[in-house]
């Protein structure tokens, strides 16, 4: 496939793959597969955090799956829980997808448009686009939840640990 650039006074003919083609297509090969710890080629585990007010210490992985889903939509103390989740294409979203929501990216769209036509739920998860604005998010918003690498969590929030396990210990199921 051959693309004719016009400029002023020449055609210039440009062959596929341009040279900056092949070089993303390089640096894509070598880069590491998603949710994985680029120093040791570990997966990264995944922490569940809360803005601090948030009244629970900690969830089962089925509790949290239901939170997630939309199935549970308020905190005990009647506070809206606000979902934070990653923008598509990163670790942490292919991460939720797989170990929580347990859906490919179309099954999550379509779940998520369905629940909100059938008025099920008011709002669908809030889009984060890095780490830091969902760190952000849940130590100023009550009523937040996110899942961030657990390498990623700082003092501003509080970490739930699911089935009574904390990121790092043996056992602990979102890995």
């Amino acid at each position: 496939m051959s693309v004719v650039v016009r400029r002023a006074s020449r055609d210039v003919d440009r062959r596929w793959p341009a040279p900056i083609t092949v070089a993303v297509l390089a640096v894509g090969a070598f880069a590491a597969p998603l949710g994985m710890d680029t120093q040791s080629a570990r997966p990264v585990e995944i922490a569940v955090v809360v803005h601090p007010s948030a009244p629970l210490a900690s969830l089962s992985l089925a509790n949290l799956r239901r939170i997630f889903l939309g199935e549970q939509q308020f905190w005990g103390d009647h506070t809206r829980i606000t979902l934070l989740i990653h923008a598509p294409g990163t670790p942490e979203r292919d991460a939720a997808l797989r170990l929580v929501y347990q859906m490919n990216e179309a099954d999550f769209r379509r779940y998520w448009i369905a629940k909100i036509f059938r008025a099920e739920v008011a709002v669908g998860p809030k889009i984060v686009y890095s780490t830091g604005m969902a760190r952000l998010l849940v130590a100023t918003v009550p009523g937040a939840i996110a899942l961030l690498p657990a390498n990623q969590v700082d003092a501003s929030m509080r970490v739930l640990p699911i089935d009574g396990r904390r990121p790092g210990e043996d056992g602990y199921p979102l890995r």
